[in-house]
């Protein structure tokens, strides 16, 4: 039976047992990174706009650690502002527009600057010229700023209808203080100028969230599948097998293509038909260990004091089977994000603009062969890394529940 240790021993126990195991604890701390990175999302990525798709099209293709200096404009509309919990799951729409620039100078009430032209060798093309009152404030439209002596601007704001005044020195200033800086892409930008740290960050929350889902939906299944014919006998037991063997003779991608298909595409369709194509794994195993302690003595033990199914199931034998059901669901997790990467590159999984580490790969696979490789390399090796982590803590899980329980017929599994 279950031991009955309190919780707290029972934890510590197998958390010893999981430390000994350094390579699992190098995994959990990448995964722990991961995580704390899918939680934050649009709080600490560099574009907090919705899918990170502000594209800079001056900007595309631009290398990593590439820098360059912007003039933030303010746009003539009510402002996007929205409350934390708001910017950190679905992001905040920016109230500016971004011109990159090469320089810059004021002159009376203008700013004349040059567009960025990065490395290209072209001729230095014409100033431009912009009205300091249009960067700074969300003027009404159809107004026109009121100069007073060459000096002080008098100017009406957007849904306001207050008059307000302002020197152009001070108008100047707040420019130079607020709205020219330098923009730093530390992982550059992708082919539609799109920074590509921040685009990796959300892509980090897509990838997780279809670990998760999918692999609560397989267990859903396979649990249930698997103990359901494990605890019985005859034609239940023979026919749950037998669709098993007939779910398990179809390769995995091509079922997942297959559900596609007929689901259609999308972040909701991905969840499902991940999560409908791994749960064989999970049944087979929990079949197999339902059956061996369904013949242990305290399982006789209940039968012969009258305890119901649903109470020998749920209270004696699933809680002895979590250790190869924790292990399976981590190894799924793994599988999951692979194949939602797999459908993203062919184009049948998550849809732009979402970020997804497969739509990136594949939106740069062309570029593999040339200087740029690393706008397919930085995805790709990022979606090694979380696998590579969560089949590390796999391997501790099935050390540390294989030297409580000495059970081996679960290696198939991580």
């Amino acid at each position: 039976m279950v031991n009955n240790k309190n919780s707290e021993s029972f934890l510590s126990y197998y958390w010893k047992k999981f430390k000994r195991s350094k390579l699992a604890l190098f995994g959990l701390g990448v995964n722990t990174i991961f995580i704390l990175v899918a939680i934050l999302g649009y709080s600490i990525t560099p574009d907090s706009t919705p899918l990170c798709n502000t594209q800079y099209i001056e900007l595309t293709k631009q290398p990593p650690g590439f820098k360059v200096q912007m003039i933030k404009l303010r746009k003539n509309e009510a402002s996007h502002k929205v409350g934390f919990l708001t910017k950190l799951f679905i992001g905040e729409r920016s109230d500016y527009r971004y011109l990159p620039i090469s320089s810059y100078r004021f002159e009376d009430d203008q700013i004349y600057y040059r567009e960025f032209q990065g490395k290209r060798k072209r001729r230095v093309t014409a100033e431009r010229k912009l009205k300091i009152t249009d960067i700074v404030f969300p003027l009404k439209e159809g107004d026109q700023p009121i100069y007073m002596d060459g000096e002080i601007v008098q100017y009406q704001l957007y849904d306001k209808d207050t008059v307000y005044s302002k020197s152009i020195q001070r108008i100047r200033s707040e420019i130079e203080s607020n709205h020219i800086y330098y923009q730093k892409f530390v992982l550059g930008t992708d082919t539609s100028g799109r920074d590509m740290l921040s685009r990796l960050m959300i892509g980090a929350r897509i990838s997780l969230s279809v670990g998760i889902i999918s692999v609560i939906i397989s267990l859903l299944i396979g649990v249930t599948l698997g103990t359901i014919a494990g605890y019985s006998s005859g034609y239940i037991d023979d026919a749950i097998v037998w669709f098993i063997n007939v779910v398990w003779s179809i390769p995995s991608i091509l079922l997942v293509v297959a559900i596609s298909a007929g689901l259609g595409t999308g972040l909701l369709q991905i969840y499902i038909a991940i999560g409908l194509t791994m749960w064989v794994e999970v049944a087979r195993v929990i079949r197999g260990k339902v059956k061996l302690m369904r013949s242990k003595s305290f399982v006789e033990a209940g039968r012969a004091l009258g305890f119901s199914k649903g109470r020998i199931i749920f209270r004696h034998i699933l809680p002895n089977v979590m250790g190869p059901i924790l292990v399976i669901s981590i190894a799924n997790f793994a599988t999951a994000i692979i194949i939602e990467s797999g459908l993203s590159f062919l184009n049948i999984g998550v849809q732009a603009p979402i970020p997804s580490w497969g739509a990136m790969i594949s939106d740069h696979r062309n570029y593999i062969i040339s200087d740029k490789a690393y706008l397919a390399l930085v995805p790709g090796c990022t979606i090694v890394i979380l696998v590579m982590s969560y089949v590390l803590i796999g391997k501790g899980l099935k050390r540390m529940f294989d030297a409580r329980t000495g059970e081996e017929d679960i290696s198939s599994v991580a």
